[in-house]
């Protein structure tokens, strides 16, 4: 996985894109599948796993501690994220200082 690559959810709508790769090899999940490349034709009659079907909201940033990956996602979709197993969150926003 390279800055920039553009992935899909093989099981649901779910559009993303890496923003930090792992520091090691890692597979990307999304409802319990790996994700597949963005050109590539999404499995017909998939759905996610129903312990992995929190969704992803689009325009969230979504970061594993542990592999130090992070992916934007572009679109939204009903399963969730997990990095070899681990489920991962979105990310929190910075604070920025007050302009007091």
């Amino acid at each position: 996985m390279k800055p920039g690559s553009r992935w899909r959810s093989a099981v649901c709508d779910a559009e993303l894109v890496v923003v930090r790769p792992p520091k090691a090899p890692a597979s990307l999940e999304c409802g319990g599948q790996p994700v597949i490349p963005h050109a590539e034709a999404r499995p017909e009659g998939g759905a996610p796993a129903a312990d992995h079907s929190g969704g992803v909201l689009a325009g969230k940033r979504y970061t594993d501690p542990e592999s130090g990956m992070e992916v934007l996602c572009s679109k939204a979709g009903a399963g969730s994220l997990s990095v070899d197993g681990r489920p991962i969150g979105a990310a929190e926003a910075k604070k920025l200082p007050s302009s007091d």
